[in-house]
């Protein structure tokens, strides 16, 4: 089947048959596929009210509004980085939940920033004509960022929206994304942790569930509920079995066009050494929180994402060690690398392949030193990401716009802004814990006798060390830091922050290791994009690109799967919920809220709870709405199972499924566990009550 791309350049992916497959853009869109397979015609209405509705949070995941009075839903998990800055040691609402009955308790989000997708612009032919002819990498690099930065200039001074432009086909394409902004986002209800996350870390990627992950947010415009004309209708129904549904989402990230080579990269060295940071992580933060309830709370979010991280990259890890995974994508390199060299004129892309493959050698030589020096993993805490954005900023700032470090742009100026001014808690505890121990691991990996280590440490030990840099810091002050940012580089020195000073002695470093690691890139990226062309010559057909945390369209059945012999329904009720906590005789983490307890009665034990389907998804369309044929809100997607992990690499519907809570459930809920039935209502409506 063939889809034709825009600026010339179309990519294979092979599907098997009846394979939902697919993380579409929606400026091209799988026409044929879905008329064929699922007799669904996708019309420019129907994708462009879907691609509004759709909601991209900047803290991670996804959203959709579903009423016209700028109601939000997403997930709970997505929530709990809002929820917990609000918390406080008397008020847990990350625990305890939250329900707004009225407009005036609604409690604003500290500096959650959320996205809406306006257009999409082909920029690819722009950025690419501004790259000299046989220019060496860094030049090439520096070329390209100068392009992008003025393409994102441009468009956010002539239309005042926020300006992407998103990296495609690993550049082989580059699409200008335009975002209207909003920041001024309120809490309106959240279930307790007990029922949002229904059996804990146990459970997580698993099937069958019984999660009501999901968080109501409404957004503001000049102090008022923002008037919507795209929002997405609620249904009372929900998914049905074998019903063809759509995910509108934001996938993270994909790695299903690397290379073997890459791929061997990955396995090899990439995630065993993430998965040691992230294990150690773990065991660090469950102990803390193990002393007391209040190191529990502060701690809960990081301790749940890094149980989520570490969880998801086994599952990664484990499909890279397959042998049938890895020889079928060897397989299939072999046989393009074939065809390529039978076509004259697609026979020199077999080059890119050894620049790949020489690429990824130098960046894995020194992936360990930039992922503790640039990459933060040495100095893991707030305050060091603070004191180092103070210290870039003043550096970037006074350069020409195309110059700058990247999140230093004028397009991404307001969003940086945010983030650095924010009053969210920061706690001096937690941070000397995972500051110390982020110390303790770099100087493991360098070696004390590196020179930086012992620059780093100044005689002393990780933890005298981690505590006389947090105790001597005032980067925790939001007037402070807005104080230095305003300053410039002057203010900052003058400071003599020791912080601010810890970054500028690893600054030079980090700063050489990342421009080896971007003109690396910039080699890769030209060797994939001669890739893709001489794909298109032999092979003439499309498909979509690794994902890129921008706006994607997924479908597939609600279904069931087999495993070892047991068929797996494809919902989970109220009832087996009940039945569930019987089980596992009500023990943590399959303890019911006393509410839920109490309230038993009054549910329909029949309405579907969880369901499965074959959407493609990945990290990242956490909180996507699910919708049926008619655009209608059927459910919300918040995991995969263990089987979907490889879709990383590799889609495949046999086992992997993507997990949603169903629309059913969440009116339930609302109405019968909760009494919120002007919410409830809301949904159904599209309209706020009185």
């Amino acid at each position: 089947m063939k889809f034709i791309l825009s600026a010339g350049l179309v990519l294979l992916f092979t599907f098997t048959a009846g394979a939902d497959e697919g993380m579409w853009l929606f400026n091209q869109p799988p026409r044929v596929l879905l008329r064929e397979r699922h007799q669904f015609d996708v019309t420019d209405a129907w994708l462009e009210h879907l691609q509004k509705s759709s909601v991209r949070f900047g803290s991670g995941g996804s959203g959709s509004f579903v009423s016209a009075d700028g109601l939000l839903i997403s997930n709970h998990h997505v929530a709990a980085d809002a929820l917990q800055k609000v918390s406080s040691r008397e008020k847990n609402y990350l625990r305890d939940g939250f329900l707004a009955r009225t407009l005036a308790e609604e409690i604003k989000c500290l500096d959650l920033e959320v996205n809406v997708l306006e257009s999409i612009e082909d920029v690819t032919a722009r950025i690419n004509a501004a790259i000299p002819a046989d220019a060496a990498p860094a030049a090439a690099f520096a070329a390209r960022r100068q392009a992008i930065a003025a393409v994102e200039k441009e468009s956010l001074e002539r239309t005042g929206l926020r300006s992407d432009v998103v990296t495609l086909w690993q550049g082989g394409a580059y699409h200008l994304h335009r975002f209207k902004r909003y920041t001024d986002v309120r809490i309106v209800f959240a279930p307790e942790a007990q029922i949002a996350a229904f059996g804990g870390d146990a459970e997580n990627f698993e099937f069958p569930r019984h999660c009501l992950d999901v968080c109501l947010f409404r957004v503001y415009e000049n102090g008022q509920p923002v008037r919507l004309k795209h929002f997405l209708r609620f249904s009372a129904t929900g998914a049905a079995a074998g019903e063809l549904t759509f995910v509108s989402g934001h996938p993270g990230h994909t790695s299903r066009l690397l290379t073997v080579v890459e791929l061997q990269s990955h396995r090899d060295a990439g995630l065993p050494f993430r998965l040691n940071q992230l294990k150690r992580s773990e065991v660090l933060l469950g102990n803390w929180s193990a002393l007391n309830s209040e190191n529990a709370r502060r701690a809960k979010k990081s301790l749940n994402g890094t149980q989520n991280s570490r969880k998801a990259l086994d599952g990664r890890l484990a499909g890279l060690l397959d042998p049938e995974l890895m020889g079928a994508k060897a397989r299939a390199e072999a046989e393009l690398k074939a065809q390529f060299a039978a076509k004259p004129e697609a026979a020199a892309a077999l080059a890119a392949y050894d620049q790949i493959a020489a690429a990824t050698k130098t960046l894995q030589a020194q992936a360990i030193r930039h992922s503790l020096l640039e990459g933060g993993g040495g100095f893991s805490s707030d305050s060091f990401g603070i004191a180092r954005t103070l210290l870039r900023a003043a550096a970037e700032r006074p350069k020409p716009n195309g110059d700058r470090l990247r999140e230093f742009s004028d397009s991404g100026k307001a969003s940086l802004e945010l983030a650095l001014f924010s009053a969210k808690p920061i706690y001096p505890d937690l941070e000397l814990l995972t500051l110390t121990d982020a110390l303790t691991f770099m100087t493991g990996q360098l070696g004390t006798s590196d020179p930086l280590v012992q620059q780093i440490l100044a005689g002393k030990s990780p933890r005298a060390r981690a505590a006389e840099l947090l105790t001597g810091t005032q980067v925790r002050d939001v007037a402070f830091r807005r104080r230095l940012y305003e300053g410039g580089a002057g203010a900052v020195a003058a400071a003599n922050d020791p912080l601010i000073e810890l970054a500028r002695l690893v600054d030079g470093e980090a700063r050489a290791l990342r421009k080896v690691a971007e003109e690396q890139g910039e080699i890769k990226h030209q060797a994939h994009a001669a890739i893709a062309r001489a794909r298109n010559t032999v092979r003439g057909t499309a498909g979509y690109p690794d994902a890129t945390f921008t706006l994607r369209l997924a479908f597939g059945k609600v279904e069931g799967f087999t495993t070892a012999g047991q068929t797996v329904p494809p919902w989970t009720t109220y009832g087996t919920l009940y039945e569930r906590e019987r089980e596992m005789q009500s023990r943590p983490p399959f303890d019911l809220p006393p509410l839920w307890e109490k309230r038993r009665s009054q549910l329909n034990q029949k309405t579907p709870f969880n369901f499965i389907s074959t959407a493609d998804i990945i990290g990242g369309n956490s909180g996507s709405p699910v919708v049926n044929r008619a655009g209608e809100f059927v459910g919300i997607i918040f995991d995969g199972n263990l089987e979907s992990l490889p879709w990383d690499y590799a889609y495949s519907d046999r086992e992997g499924r993507a997990v949603s809570v169903h629309s059913a459930a969440i009116l339930e809920s609302l109405k019968q566990v909760y009494g919120a039935k002007v919410l409830a209502q809301e949904l159904l409506t599209g309209r706020r009550g009185s």
